[in-house]
C-alpha cells in the first residue's frame, strides 16, 4: 500500500520513487514498514505510517515510538558574529539562551509574514544549530549580509537525527546507558559518547508528551538504532510515522506548516501567509531587543491586532471538523473562519480542532458546519464549538525532572 502521493507519481513514472534519498535509518525502518507506506520529505522517503497510524499514535501516548528526523533542515551558524545575526532574523531574543539550551524560534519577511519556525540550538558561545521543517540556506545567507564573522554550513545530511517520544522513552534511555539522562530539564541537551564518538540528546520533540531527540554522525545511526530498540524491548517501542505525528501534535497545540500556516516564501496570494500574532504566537516576538525583520510590520500587529487568530476549538459531538466552515449563527449565514486540522483525540475523548477565525468574532458563539460520510451517504451537521485556552494535552510528566518512571 502507498500513499496517494506516491500512488500518482509512480503512475507517471514507476520509478519516482526510487529516485527519492534513504534516510540513516531507512535499512532498519524499511523492515518495519509493513504496509510501505511511504511519503516524502526534503527529498527523503519518509514513512507516512509502519501498520496502522492509530496503533503507532497509542505507542507514543502508552509506551514510547521512534520518529526519523533525518530530513530535517539542519544548519550549522558559528563566528564572533553569530549570535548578533541570528537575533536580526529570528524575533526570540538568541542572546539570553544559554549554552547547551534549546529555544523555539520563527522568522519573518519585514512585511512581518512568517516564513518558518524551528528551533535554535546553543552548542557554544558562538555556535548554534538552528534545525527547521524547509531548506532555508538562501534566506540564512541573505540574513549574514552585513555580518563579517559569520559561518552557515548545512549539516543536514551530516547529521543523524532520532527522535524518541512517550512515557517510558527515558527508561529506555537509561537502560542504554546514557547515566543521568533522567536529570535534563525540557529543552535542554547532554553529551554522551557513542561508539567513536558523542551522542547528542535533547529534551526536545514534537507530540507535548515526554520525549528526546539524538543525534548522531551517520555512520552510527544504525549502531544508535539498534542499541535504542534493544533497550526498548521491554518498554514497547516502536517506529511511528507522519500520521501519527499529526495526531500527537495536534493534542499538544502545535504548528504545522500547509495547515495552519503558509510559508511566505512561497505564497502567491497576498496575505495568505500569517504572522506570529495570527498564529497565537505573539509570546515569540521580543521587541525588547534592537531591529530584527519585520519589527515595524509586528509592531502594528499587535497594536492594532492581527485580522485573523488562529484559536483551539472543542466541538460537539464525535464527527472530526476537518476543512469545515465556521459560522457566529447556526443557520450558517455568516462566515467567520475555517478549521485549519481536526481529529476526534483517543486520549483527551474530545472532538478538538484548530482553527483560524476573524479575531473580531472571538467573543461571540462559534459553530461549525461538518460534513461526514456514512455508510457511503453524506450527511452535515451544524454544532457549536467552544474556546479552549490551553493544549488539549499537556501531561505533568512532559515537564517533570526526573520524569516517572514507567
Amino acid at each position: 500500500m502507498t500513499t496517494m502521493t506516491e500512488s500518482n507519481a509512480q503512475a507517471l513514472d514507476p520509478y519516482a520513487g526510487e529516485r527519492l534519498k534513504q534516510t540513516h535509518f531507512h535499512p532498519r525502518q524499511a523492515a518495519l514498514n509493513l504496509r510501505e507506506a511511504w511519503s516524502s520529505w526534503n527529498g527523503y522517503k519518509f514513512a507516512d505510517y509502519y501498520y496502522d497510524a492509530e496503533y503507532e499514535y497509542f505507542c507514543v501516548r502508552n509506551t514510547c515510538g521512534t520518529y526519523d528526523i533525518c530530513p530535517m533542515q539542519k544548519y550549522r551558524i558559528s563566528g564572533a558574529d553569530s549570535e548578533r545575526m541570528l537575533n536580526r532574523m529570528v524575533t526570540r531574543d538568541v542572546a539570553r539562551l544559554k549554552q547547551d539550551r534549546v529555544t523555539y524560534v520563527c522568522w519573518c519577511t519585514d512585511e512581518g509574514r512568517m516564513i518558518d519556525d524551528g528551533t535554535i540550538f546553543r552548542l557554544g558561545p558562538q555556535d548554534f544549530m538552528l534545525t527547521c521543517g524547509s531548506p532555508s540556506v538562501a534566506w540564512l545567507r541573505k540574513s549574514a549580509y552585513g555580518f563579517k564573522d559569520v559561518t552557515i554550513e548545512d549539516v543536514s545530511e551530516k547529521i543523524a537525527g532520532l527522535s524518541l517520544q512517550g512515557p517510558t522513552s527515558c527508561e529506555v534511555l537509561k537502560k542504554m546507558g546514557l547515566d543521568g539522562i533522567d536529570t535534563l530539564k525540557p529543552f535542554a541537551i547532554m553529551h554522551f559518547p557513542f561508539g567513536d564518538d558523542r551522542l547528542m540528546v535533547s529534551r526536545t520533540g514534537f507530540t507535548g508528551d515526554l520525549g528526546y531527540e539524538l543525534w548522531i554522525k551517520p555512520e552510527l545511526a544504525l549502531d544508535l538504532w539498534d542499541a535504542l530498540y534493544e533497550a526498548g524491548e521491554d518498554y514497547g517501542i516502536q517506529p511511528y510515522g507522519e500520521a501519527a505525528t499529526n495526531m500527537a501534535r495536534l493534542e499538544a497545540g502545535f504548528i504545522m506548516p500547509a495547515l495552519e500556516f503558509n510559508e511566505a516564501l512561497k505564497t502567491i496570494h497576498y496575505q495568505y501567509d500569517q504572522t506570529p500574532f495570527e498564529l497565537s504566537l505573539g509570546w515569540l516576538v521580543d521587541f525588547r531587543k534592537p531591529h530584527f525583520n519585520g519589527r515595524l510590520a509586528l509592531l502594528k500587529d499587535r497594536d492594532e491586532g492581527p485580522e485573523y487568530t488562529l484559536v483551539k476549538l472543542d466541538i460537539e459531538g464525535n464527527k472530526p471538523a476537518e476543512e469545515s466552515h465556521l459560522y457566529s449563527n447556526k443557520r450558517c449565514t455568516a462566515e467567520i473562519g475555517y478549521v485549519t486540522s481536526a481529529m476526534w483525540s483517543p486520549v483527551v475523548k474530545a472532538n478538538i480542532a484548530l482553527a483560524m477565525i476573524e479575531t473580531r468574532f472571538l467573543c461571540g458563539d462559534i459553530w461549525a458546519e461538518i460534513y461526514y460520510d456514512k455508510e457511503l451517504r453524506h450527511h452535515s451537521k451544524v454544532v457549536k464549538c467552544a474556546l479552549k485556552d490551553k493544549p488539549f494535552w499537556a501531561p505533568a510528566r512532559a515537564r517533570a525532572t526526573p520524569p516517572q518512571a514507567y
